[in-house]
């Protein structure tokens, strides 16, 4: 009888279940240092609030101390943390469920505490509530972001991971490994593999890791493996029942299932699930490329390049007199770009190399490092000691900003491509002409020319399918961290 069958016939359907699962995520420390925060939230409401003989809320005839008050809601609150379940494992670290479930859980403990003060006639201190809710509320988002810094840095050391089985066919399998080992973040190790075929690489050369059984035998695998959860990476020979039988035995060993989304580049935000019956389906929303958040992002482009503009032209004039007083030549390179459907203009920098520094191009073609059809070089000589300055800090982009009021780009998108880039684009590579380029975008913050030509296209389509206005508030706060310690500007 094999271990499966052994489980099978358990008298309780997880009776050989792990007894202590690995942890994926610290719970403890950020439960403490989520009460402490509503603790110091409440209290500095308490003293903002009232004052120290007016600190009194009567409940039926009884005055409470709003000492008392106070203990009650930071119990209420850190209830209601615990209680929607902010401190899963499974979302710790990884997407925007976290904060989500960390405010739903404080709106919701405020709002039933505002509920049963109406429902008894108690009458407490609103403003004692409105200084309380958003402070600590803020508080725990901003926690929450530091220990999703210290869970990352863990990861990438290898803690707090779940290891997983994948299964699938071998291209599959490959994918979701290498899109897993890229994103250490996401919290999951590959323990092994489920296949029906066992080459050592995949059709587009990704190395697998060690396979372990065929699809057939993968719960009976993983039940051996005593891995977390098993993965499946696309479709399964067998289709719906397959995977149905599959979920089945994984809950009889206490191994979770999660499968993955064929909706690949597809954010979260986009995708609402419709249920018909018990079959889910997925309704994907179509990106958005013109309507009032569109307006209102031009609006904000043209309002902050301007004020920019103004603001900035002390700088200018200092960076223009050493650009000036370094070899003579012009202040500003013009340069051609291809803007938003195809449109051509004129884009403005600083200068930062030498006044032949295209004559000199043909000489040091043969060493490019650039991506596909970009040119770089780590050491160009021909950028000078002024201009390496600049470009470490992104100053030479600052007359950008005369694009951006015109028109021609906008402060956050993708990276304003060149002529001879956009000849050899493949036909989904021409989604990045959708939208206006950007002075920063997701590749500007994410490594810049470090970045792989696939990995820089990857992150301007993401841009262009998943814009939001949120998302490009938090490209330029990350853009400002770029700029401080840059990686990959040369």
């Amino acid at each position: 009888m094999t271990a499966l069958e052994q489980r099978r016939t358990s008298p309780s359907t997880q009776a050989d279940a792990p007894s202590r699962p690995r942890a994926t995520a610290p719970s403890r420390g950020p439960w403490l240092t989520d009460t402490l925060i509503v603790a110091v939230a409440v209290h500095i409401a308490q003293l903002f609030r009232f004052t120290a003989d007016a600190s009194v809320l009567s409940v039926g005839g009884v005055a409470f101390d709003y000492v008392a008050v106070s203990a009650v809601l930071v119990v209420v609150w850190s209830g209601s943390l615990v209680a929607f379940h902010s401190y899963d494992p499974r979302i710790m670290g990884v997407g925007e469920d976290e904060y989500r479930r960390v405010l739903v859980s404080s709106v919701s403990a405020f709002g039933g505490i505002a509920i049963v003060a109406f429902m008894l006639q108690i009458d407490i201190a609103r403003g004692y509530l409105v200084i309380a809710l958003p402070l600590g509320a803020l508080a725990l988002c901003a926690n929450r972001r530091i220990w999703r810094g210290w869970l990352a840095r863990r990861r990438r050391a290898g803690e707090y991971l779940a290891r997983v089985l994948l299964v699938g066919s071998v291209d599959d399998v490959a994918f979701t490994a290498a899109a897993l080992r890229s994103s250490p973040g996401a919290g999951f190790a590959v323990a092994a593999v489920a296949t029906d075929t066992s080459p050592a690489m995949s059709a587009n050369g990704d190395e697998l890791p060690a396979r372990v059984s065929d699809i057939a035998g993968a719960a009976e695998a993983a039940a051996n493996l005593r891995v977390d959860a098993v993965v499946i990476a696309g479709e399964l020979p067998g289709g719906r029942t397959a995977l149905r039988s599959l979920g089945w035995d994984l809950e009889r060993v206490g191994i979770e299932l999660v499968v993955s989304s064929p909706l690949i580049g597809v954010d979260q935000l986009r995708v609402r699930h419709r249920p018909v019956g018990t079959l889910p389906l997925m309704h994907v929303e179509l990106p958005e490329y013109f309507g009032t958040r569109r307006t209102i992002k031009r609006v904000f482009d043209a309002v902050a390049a301007g004020v920019g503009l103004v603001v900035l032209l002390p700088v200018f004039a200092v960076i223009a007199s050493m650009i000036k007083a370094e070899d003579g030549g012009p202040v500003f390179f013009r340069q051609t770009r291809v803007g938003q459907n195809g449109a051509r203009f004129s884009i403005v920098k600083f200068r930062t190399m030498d006044v032949r520094a295209e004559a000199m191009k043909a000489e040091l073609a043969a060493q490019n490092e650039g991506a596909g059809p970009l040119f770089k070089l780590r050491d160009d000589p021909r950028v000078t000691p002024v201009g390496r300055f600049l470009r470490r800090f992104s100053l030479d982009e600052l007359p950008q900003l005369w694009n951006v009021l015109v028109g021609d780009m906008s402060l956050v998108g993708p990276r304003p491509a060149l002529p001879d880039e956009t000849s050899e684009y493949e036909r989904h590579e021409d989604r990045r002409l959708l939208v206006r380029p950007g002075i920063t975008g997701l590749w500007q913050v994410s490594g810049r020319s470090d970045l792989s030509w696939e990995q820089g296209v990857g992150l301007d389509l993401d841009y262009v399918e998943n814009w939001t206005l949120l998302r490009d508030v938090v490209i330029l706060v990350r853009t400002a961290s770029a700029v401080i310690r840059p990686t990959g500007a040369y």
